[in-house]
């Protein structure tokens, strides 16, 4: 008899760690599925531009063109402004022919009502050779997070939106698989008292 409340009293802690294991598992993972899904969702609607979430847009930074403002390695993240609220001495983030460049307006000029920024890599000694048009900035700069850049990639990763629906799906099938367990034992107790009730 006390080896059985033994085994029920580990067996009761076991199933109560492995509900608040997926617990925090649900709370962790979940928004990082909706995350990806809404940038491969908002990629999919528009392929040309940078998707956003909540209207952030974030970038991994691989030259040190920004230095010591910002790093290799950091993850930034920008928001798109009206044209009227952009001002000299914001950092953009611009479209750069394939690719999207993160540096600082130094001045803003207008010419037969276009308005252009001229742009400077705060580590460089020169301006950016070509000024930038309102319709290249992806956003202005808010914030960064130091050295986040590769959690940043993984997070956006397709592959890592296929590996945690599996984990999410295969932590569910073990939960069910524990709880039917747990209900059968508990119907052939129900049904042992039963019996030893009519003898």
């Amino acid at each position: 008899m006390y080896k059985v409340n033994k085994i029920n009293k580990e067996d009761t802690r076991i199933h109560i760690a492995m509900k608040i294991l997926s617990i925090i598992l649900y709370i962790v993972l979940i928004p990082i599925i909706i995350f990806n899904l809404t940038l491969i969702f908002k990629s999919f609607i528009n392929p040309d531009k940078t998707p956003d979430f909540f209207g952030l847009k974030s970038y991994i930074i691989v030259s040190g063109s920004m230095e010591p403002t910002i790093h290799v390695g950091d993850a930034i993240f920008v928001k798109e402004l009206n044209k009227e609220k952009i001002k000299v001495n914001d950092i953009i983030s611009f479209k750069d022919g394939d690719s999207i460049t993160t540096h600082r307006i130094v001045r803003i000029e207008e010419k037969n009502g276009i308005t252009k920024y001229a742009t400077k890599g705060d580590n460089n000694n020169s301006e950016d050779k070509e000024k930038v048009t309102y319709s290249q900035i992806e956003g202005v700069y808010k914030f960064k997070i130091n050295g986040f850049g590769i959690v940043i990639k993984i997070l956006k990763s397709k592959i890592t939106l296929l590996i945690l629906i599996i984990v999410i799906l295969l932590n569910y099938w073990y939960n069910s698989r524990i709880n039917n367990k747990k209900k059968e034992r508990k119907e052939k107790r129900m049904k042992y008292k039963k019996e030893g009730l009519h003898k």
